[in-house]
């Protein structure tokens, strides 16, 4: 049961066949398919500081960024670095080269949900803002908590397109319309110069909400799914009618990423994109859009948020 009533902090996202993934875009996303979901309730808004104040209030809970590490789990790391933290978008001076994150991302010791600039930052004025710099462990234990579970990759997509389906946005095939206000993707020049009132989280629900009542679901911050990331989908089925019901994708043992063996850590898949998604950059504000991320490391730009199955009341 979960903690409170749906009716007012979540919405019902109904079952439906849809086409999941795209062909057009970042080959992780293909093959489009088509996903047969059941329904279920999800959360409206994404997770804010406040209400994951209230979780850690209650049980007392410590997130990974704020636990001691271990030199033993990461060796040759500098000494520096062997300190509780998470990466902070720092941007950059001026015009760079978009082939090196390295040149927007800081280790930032202290760094955590409570500072998410680093020590002495606060969550003074973001109360409302999606909380950041969760692990997939932090994210799961707070869904336990309320009662509920992260949603799988395709019962994320699914409430993202807000029926509209294979849809290029979260609103539609077109991109935002010059003057339209739709999501909170970067808008202004990558990753120095935003434009006003970019570049940063917004408060949860600043933005129009799409066809099922949902907001953020394309931008703000990238949000947790509860499945392993894959490089592709896996392939469509023979049959003309469509996949499993609700699928999970891959495997712990498939999640780790062949190219970097120095990093045994498994992967799940993240969705939604975030502030940081340029389009000369990252495309990635779409409902097809997937990105793997490390289960040990929040950043500053990845929250999520929580759904419940069923007729729950």
């Amino acid at each position: 049961m979960i903690r409170e009533s749906p009716a007012s902090t979540m919405a019902w996202v109904p079952p439906a066949t849809f086409r999941m993934g795209s062909d057009a875009h970042y080959p992780e996303e293909a093959p489009a398919h088509r996903v047969r979901v059941t329904g279920f309730w999800i959360d409206r808004y994404e997770v804010t500081n406040r209400e994951f104040a209230a979780f850690v209030a209650e049980t007392g809970y410590v997130t990974v960024a704020e636990r001691p590490l271990d030199p033993a789990d990461f060796p040759g790391a500098p000494a520096e670095n062997l300190v509780p933290g998470s990466l902070v978008f720092t941007g950059a001076p001026g015009p760079v080269d978009l082939r090196h994150f390295s040149q927007w991302w800081t280790w930032t010791p202290g760094a955590s949900w409570r500072h998410p600039r680093g020590e002495g930052s606060s969550l003074r004025g973001l109360q409302q803002h999606p909380v950041v710099h969760v692990a997939f462990e932090d994210a799961e234990r707070y869904a336990a908590w309320a009662g509920k579970t992260l949603p799988t990759e395709a019962q994320w997509e699914h409430a993202a397109r807000g029926g509209i389906d294979g849809a290029t946005y979260t609103w539609g095939d077109a991109p935002e319309p010059a003057g339209a206000a739709l999501a909170n993707f970067w808008h202004g020049e990558f990753p120095w110069r935003p434009d006003a009132g970019y570049g940063s989280s917004a408060a949860v629900g600043s933005y129009p909400p799409n066809g099922y009542g949902l907001f953020d679901m394309a931008g703000n911050v990238w949000e947790w799914t509860a499945d392993w990331y894959t490089s592709r989908h896996a392939e469509a089925p023979a049959s003309p009618c469509c996949s499993a019901v609700d699928p999970r994708g891959g495997s712990e043992r498939d999640s780790l990423d062949p190219a970097q063996p120095q990093f045994a850590v498994p992967r799940k898949v993240i969705k939604g994109g975030s502030f940081l998604c340029a389009d000369s950059y990252c495309l990635r504000y779409r409902p097809a859009a997937r990105r793997p991320q490390m289960i040990d490391t929040g950043m500053s730009h990845i929250g999520f948020r929580c759904v419940a199955r069923g007729q729950v009341s």
